[in-house]
């Protein structure tokens, strides 16, 4: 069973529940628990002395497709005997035309951080580290998070899927966060279309609305951190591949229809020519593999 932390206030669209006391607990099993029996105490239970893995989605997910997406992936990590895997929603979907309300989903992403971190001191106190991964816009929800956890909760990994977020954001917007992280690692694209087209269009509206930079700047998920040895304790890696052909979403969002692991080839191998059909699609390969990067990212 895979547990939720559920920051929504509504299925699609809206806003993060008013209060921490307002979070739910859901599971893949119990998408709408009975409020007479909560999933929360066995979630408490669950992570007493476990090394905790949250992991979140990004821009324009409602709740049922980010616990298909996060559940589906989640079957690729291997966490060890102490790790534990923990899905994290929030309402980061379009409340109006899909990405022309982007700009705006920022505070949304300010607003879960604080939300969640409030979640982890009161209830998750027991947990033995916490390690974070996200995916596109859900990267200001983990870095708001930390930069909101006390000095006593241990965050030892953050690993930054497609970031939708100013490449400048660990030395600059969220550098008292960044410093707070055991090792950062970023994976980008530059086949990224929705961070080359839609990102630096909301980019500057974003800046006003929220509070990252009001001027253009690329996006962390296409271009990697900027400058590219900062922070100083980065775990470096290399921008993936063109020839992989990573978009935007071939990251976490996989067909849940495939049961069990996929059928697992070296990119080299799997990736046809330029505009031929691709026979691994079915498979999730690239989410599987980003899948085997967190995990190396875990430990």
């Amino acid at each position: 069973m895979t547990y939720f932390i559920d920051l929504r206030a509504d299925s699609a669209g809206g806003n993060p529940v008013a209060d921490d006391s307002d979070i739910v607990i859901r599971s893949d099993t119990q998408r709408n628990p009975n409020p007479s029996a909560p999933l929360e105490p066995d979630l408490i239970q669950a992570v007493q002395g476990r090394d905790l893995l949250l992991g979140t989605h990004g821009f324009h997910v409602n709740r049922d497709n980010g616990i298909d997406n996060l559940n589906c992936w989640q079957q690729w990590l291997q966490l060890g005997d102490n790790g534990l895997f923990v899905g994290v929603l929030w309402p980061g979907d379009a409340r109006w035309i899909p990405y022309l309300d982007y700009p705006a989903e920022g505070n949304e992403a300010i607003k879960s951080g604080q939300l969640l971190a409030e979640y982890i001191s009161k209830k998750l106190p027991g947990a033995a580290s916490i390690s974070l991964a996200s995916h596109s816009l859900g990267a200001r929800v983990i870095l708001e998070t930390i930069r909101n956890l006390p000095p006593s909760v241990n965050v030892k990994t953050v690993t930054i899927l497609a970031g939708a977020i100013d490449d400048t954001c660990l030395h600059d917007e969220y550098k008292d966060a960044a410093s707070r992280i055991g090792k950062i690692s970023v994976l980008s694209s530059q086949r990224d279309d929705v961070l080359k087209w839609a990102f630096p269009i909301g980019n500057p509206v974003a800046g006003i609305l929220t509070r990252g930079s009001p001027y253009w700047h690329g996006a962390l998920g296409r271009f990697g951190p900027n400058p590219s040895d900062q922070p100083a304790h980065l775990w470096k890696s290399a921008i993936l591949p063109d020839s992989w052909r990573f978009g935007h979403f071939s990251y976490i969002n996989c067909d849940p229809s495939v049961a069990g692991p996929p059928s697992f080839y070296p990119p080299a191998v799997v990736v046809p020519a330029e505009g031929a059909q691709d026979p691994s699609m079915a498979t999730n390969w690239r989410q599987a593999w980003v899948a085997g990067f967190v995990t190396t990212r875990f430990f």
